[in-house]
């Protein structure tokens, strides 16, 4: 695949598809700056070789065209900051303004234009609003939205076909050789955890790691679907009654292909879903009528833990419970210990995007696991086995 290492960028304009979607607060300050951290080294690989940088972003779900609350112009501060230069902003992504700025844009300069899905076009993979991006005058188009790479949108998929020069940045790059490494070279023990409410979230990644793991943790609310299945009482548990012959039916394969699949042991249940809420400990399959499971008990997060201290490769997807109740916190927060101690102890670790790469982040420990992934729907797609339109444009 062609990645920008391998591109001199002197005298040449990029126009770089980045993910910048991260999260403001109420006063617009950036609350998680790292997708911002992630994206340094593909803009500063082109700076320094005498280029300049058109960025390309979403942020947020805007519904009716441009809202301020979604405006990429609250970053431009902070991305000067972290490039060492002076961000210049554009107030749409396409039209003479943006045109303007991009033919007077100089080497070692960055231009950042306004969010890309202010125009419902770039959701629609349209091909003229594609085109409009590709003529404002770049020379060559990065993609290091690993995000976004699972989306056929007009600027992670669609421009690419107007560009002979088209490759991956390091965030792309990175994200696909480590996905790679751990499904396809890992070493064992190899330990998948699996959280988060839905196994129908998660079915196809399921179905492709029982052909790979040793073993399978399930926590979260997607357990109580299993427990179900074998006949426990879990109150009321979050559930998928439509899902229970085919967990009897990941038991059963597991079991085939000696997988050792683990449930929670005992389980934190909660009267009320708010961290307010009273507690009660119960084992597997013995939530009385009116509780709810809400977080893995201190036996599970235990032998959870044991298991992930054992293993040689890891990856980890998904909360243990209701994380965001510091009530029912405690599992998660367990496990995000269990692979940092794994990982010091020279296992590989990635951690698949969202409340996990969160609790790992707000534990401060980014820098003590391999591999914190910046687009969880993007990895999940990728493990599933899927082609991702953002890496099939470049390659085409």
């Amino acid at each position: 695949m062609n990645t920008v290492d391998k591109y001199n960028f002197a005298g040449k304009k990029a126009i770089v598809r980045v993910d910048l979607n991260v999260p403001l607060d109420g006063s617009f300050n950036i609350s998680d700056e790292t997708r911002i951290k992630a994206i340094i080294p593909t803009v500063k690989k082109i700076l320094s070789d005498g280029g300049s940088a058109i960025l390309m972003s979403h942020l947020g779900r805007p519904k009716n065209g441009p809202e301020t609350k979604f405006s990429l112009k609250h970053i431009v501060s902070k991305l000067s900051e972290v490039f060492g230069v002076n961000v210049k902003f554009a107030n749409d992504c396409i039209g003479q303004e943006a045109k303007d700025l991009t033919s007077n844009l100089q080497a070692g300069e960055v231009l950042l234009l306004e969010n890309l899905r202010f125009h419902k076009e770039e959701k629609e993979g349209d091909i003229g609003f594609a085109k409009k991006l590709a003529d404002l005058g770049a020379d060559v188009y990065v993609n290091d939205a690993f995000g976004t790479a699972h989306r056929a949108h007009a600027s992670t998929s669609v421009i690419a076909q107007f560009f002979t020069e088209k490759m991956t940045g390091y965030v792309m790059t990175a994200e696909l050789e480590t996905a790679d490494k751990v499904l396809n070279h890992p070493i064992r023990p190899f330990t998948a955890i699996m959280g988060g409410a839905k196994i129908s979230d998660k079915i196809l990644i399921i179905e492709q790691l029982l052909d790979k793991v040793d073993n399978l943790i399930i926590g979260g609310g997607m357990s109580y679907t299993f427990v179900k299945a074998l006949g426990g009482e879990i109150g009321q548990s979050l559930c998928e009654n439509d899902k229970l012959d085919y967990a009897l039916e990941i038991m059963e394969k597991a079991k085939e292909k000696g997988v050792n699949l683990i449930l929670p042991d005992d389980t934190l249940c909660g009267n009320d879903f708010s961290n307010d809420s009273d507690t009660l400990l119960v084992k597997r399959g013995h939530i009385p009528a009116e509780w709810e499971g809400m977080d893995i008990g201190p036996e599970t997060r235990k032998s959870f833990a044991e298991i992930i201290k054992a293993s040689k490769t890891i990856i980890w997807n998904g909360p243990m419970g209701v994380s965001e109740f510091s009530k029912f916190a405690q599992g998660t927060i367990d496990i995000a210990y269990a692979v940092k101690d794994a990982t010091k102890n020279g296992a590989f670790s990635l951690i698949g995007g969202g409340d996990s790469a969160a609790a790992v982040n707000n534990l401060g420990f980014g820098d003590d696991v391999s591999y914190i992934s910046t687009g969880g729907g993007a990895l999940l797609e990728y493990m599933e086995g899927k082609t991702l339109p953002g890496v099939a444009a470049i390659q085409a």
